[in-house]
């Protein structure tokens, strides 16, 4: 694929009818549908290229799933080179992701800060740091990437060593020959696992014995067991557990080295390295934080809608409350596996729909 960067536009209507906060997977779903409804509408986006929070991810990192299982709406993902195993890489989601939102033509604007959002009851005014817009409708959809959690540990603080969280990791060279500590029982912590064991001493830390997918499931198979598990558990009946963890190659490869084994979590840190329950000290020269994120809502506080946790009362993705405010691409409590290549596309397609409807009594803001 070729890379064929969008160009920056600058603003030229600071009344529209619709704001898109998030230039990723989310933001390009919607401007999709968007598109088709006859709404004006820009999509703002705080990153300076395009390819949203992949641009962020470690070096090495794959999609779960072959480019036809990882697809946006309308436009499937071409396939990579069959020396890939089939599993696109970061940069080939970028590409991907870069070549979309030029081939719809979407009305990005980057890069565009925004600070804050108020509501006077009628109209929405999103504040950024290189102008104001007003709008009738917005729709939240800057995911998480850029606030990453770690957790309170007592004497966090006084840990001297290196600590680095999934979201600043990108290679296992500069760890080469350090004592490392990974802390998650997610997929990013199986992954980071894998590839730094090859070059440093490790140990993996989770809340629970982690769980693994059968090696088969992955891609379509993959969504497909867990929209049955997810319909499952929103019926009532037990749902099967299927594990966590996706067997990719490199997580593979790990087990046959003996690494995918975990012990349970320690109690506090010293400045050298851990405290385990049993009172035993180890040392460890590095920290890498698999341990999530949360959503980057900050710039919504000024609604008073925010709960602690950083995420925001909804039904399906409308805001409970706010009238004209959606939430896009957050995860499960925006809609199943909305915070997927291939999942956003269906939440995306009803937010449309929703505001489509929700604009239609009334005549476009005018332009400026």
């Amino acid at each position: 694929m070729n890379t064929r960067p969008t160009q920056s536009r600058q603003p030229s209507i600071s009344q529209i009818d619709v704001i898109v906060i998030g230039g990723g997977q989310s933001g390009l779903a919607m401007g999709y549908f968007l598109r088709r409804t006859g709404l004006q509408f820009v999509i703002l986006d705080e990153q300076n290229q395009p390819g949203g929070a992949w641009q962020h991810g470690w070096n090495s990192l794959r999609l779960f799933s072959p480019a036809d299982a990882s697809s946006l709406p309308g436009w499937p993902m071409p396939r990579p080179a069959a020396t890939t195993a089939g599993f696109p890489d970061r940069n080939w989601v970028i590409d991907y992701l870069t070549q979309y939102e030029s081939k719809y033509q979407l009305p990005i604007v980057r890069p565009v800060c925004v600070e804050r959002i108020t509501y006077d009851g009628q109209v929405y005014l999103v504040q950024t740091a290189s102008g104001d817009y007003q709008a009738r409708a917005v729709v939240n959809a800057t995911g998480s990437w850029s606030q990453p959690y770690i957790p309170d540990y007592p004497e966090r603080s006084a840990y001297t060593g290196l600590q680095l969280h999934s979201a600043q990791y990108r290679k296992p060279r500069p760890l080469a020959g350090l004592r490392t500590l990974i802390v998650g029982g997610g997929n990013s912590g199986a992954q980071i696992l894998a590839e730094v064991s090859q070059l440093t001493q490790t140990r993996w830390v989770t809340e629970q014995e982690p769980t693994f997918l059968p090696d088969d499931v992955y891609g379509r198979i993959l969504f497909q067991r867990a929209t049955e598990r997810y319909h499952q558990g929103t019926t009532g009946v037990p749902a099967r557990s299927l594990g966590d963890i996706v067997m990719v190659p490199s997580v593979q490869d790990a087990r046959s080295r003996g690494i995918l084994t975990s012990v349970r979590p320690f109690v506090r840190m010293t400045p050298t390295g851990v405290v385990w329950t049993d009172g035993r000290e180890e040392p460890f020269d590095a920290v890498i934080w698999c341990t999530g994120f949360r959503p980057a809502t900050g710039y919504l506080q000024p609604l008073g809608i925010l709960e602690a946790s950083g995420k925001v009362r909804t039904q399906e993705t409308q805001v409970q409350g706010m009238p004209g405010l959606w939430m896009v691409g957050y995860g499960s409590w925006t809609g199943f596996a909305s915070a997927t290549l291939i999942g956003v596309g269906r939440t995306a397609r009803t937010t449309a729909d929703q505001i489509s409807r929700f604009l239609a009594p009334n005549e476009p803001l005018s332009t400026t």
